[in-house]
């Protein structure tokens, strides 16, 4: 597996995973699908947005940009996204584990992911093996696709 920068021709495969995401309702707060034309503008506006390519074939990403600015902006926040059929194969770590890496290169100290919903026991415990600290919980912060509300578990890392 190589993480790499995406690239324009890798534009297709990423939309189609990141809308699978979307669609599932159970992780990212977007509920609008990338387009062709939202796609690359989204992608193009992160700080950094990597991909996983296995044979040729893209499988996973992740976007990486500021959680806030000015006194907050050396925070970072990232989100990461692999295709159905190819979770269970350690590429979330390491697309996450890229990530870190890529943060503190842009200059960032701190990366923080604001709503990892509770029920998402895989990434908290990815996450977890990887250092990052919980804050808490904020009850009933993420709406589920079906409508229901789950609790969502803020972490951050150093960097």
């Amino acid at each position: 597996m190589t993480i790499r920068k995406y690239e324009q021709q890798d534009m297709n495969e990423m939309i189609e995973i990141w809308n699978e995401v979307v669609e599932e309702g159970i992780a990212f707060p977007q509920e609008e699908c990338l387009d062709l034309k939202s796609g690359m503008a989204f992608f193009a506006s992160q700080s950094y947005t990597g991909v996983a390519e296995i044979d040729g074939k893209i499988v996973g990403l992740y976007i990486l940009h500021p959680n806030n600015i000015g006194r907050c902006g050396h925070i970072c926040n990232a989100s990461y996204a692999v295709a159905s059929g190819a979770r269970g194969r350690h590429i979330g770590e390491q697309l996450v584990l890229d990530c870190l890496k890529k943060g503190k290169e842009l200059g960032f100290s701190l990366l923080q992911f604001n709503a990892v919903v509770e029920s998402n026991l895989h990434a908290r415990h990815l996450y977890e093996r990887l250092g990052f600290q919980q804050l808490g919980t904020i009850p009933k912060g993420f709406r589920m696709k079906d409508g229901h509300y789950e609790n969502i578990c803020p972490y951050y890392r150093e960097l």
